[in-house]
């Protein structure tokens, strides 16, 4: 257990996220409901529709508090719904310029350490994950209908579509923004 000072953000590791996520594809996410046989196309729409909450996030009193431990904080979440959107642009991109492409790496909960999450100015991760949804929300704009089929790997080896793929990224961020934020 931490023992901090009133007001000081709990920037202690929290544990490794084990779940394996791939799992919404099929059987849809319980928790927040999201359904991945929706239109893949309105993937951007759907991304760009969220900004506007996380702002709110970002805005409200104890945005650095963690609601229990083991959890990140509000302000955990949207740097990491930020950065995820910078990764999963860049995979994108591969998955369209190339054939089969292995993403490189990213462990998530490494970069929350690193980064400092915690400890990160909120009116600022505001613009940045404001600036970065949008961009990814705009590169799944851009895919063409023959596009959606292609195929690009995780380094654990599991493939996926770009439709697949689009699911996956939009339900991480509809999910640490219904579920886990409860914007």
């Amino acid at each position: 257990m931490t023992t901090e000072r009133p007001g000081t953000p709990d920037t202690s590791p929290v544990p490794p996220e084990t779940k394996d996520w791939t799992v919404v594809l099929e059987q849809g996410c319980p928790d927040c409901g999201f359904d991945p046989d929706y239109d893949v196309t309105t993937t951007g729409e759907r991304a760009r529709a969220t900004v506007e909450r996380w702002t709110e996030v970002l805005d409200r009193p104890g945005m650095t508090d963690r609601p229990r431990p083991g959890t990140w904080s509000p302000l955990e979440y949207a740097c990491h719904v930020r950065d995820l959107c910078r990764v999963f642009r860049e995979r994108l991109r591969l998955m369209l310029d190339e054939e089969d492409p292995i993403f490189a790496d990213w462990d998530q909960d490494a970069a929350a350490v690193e980064e400092r999450y915690n400890l990160q100015d909120p009116y600022e991760v505001s613009g940045e994950l404001a600036q970065e949804v949008r961009a990814t929300a705009d590169a799944f704009d851009t895919v063409t209908e023959e596009q959606w089929t292609r195929i690009g790997r995780r380094g654990d080896g599991k493939d996926f579509t770009v439709a697949g793929f689009a699911a996956y990224f939009l339900h991480d961020v509809e999910h640490h923004l219904g579920f886990d934020v409860r914007a």
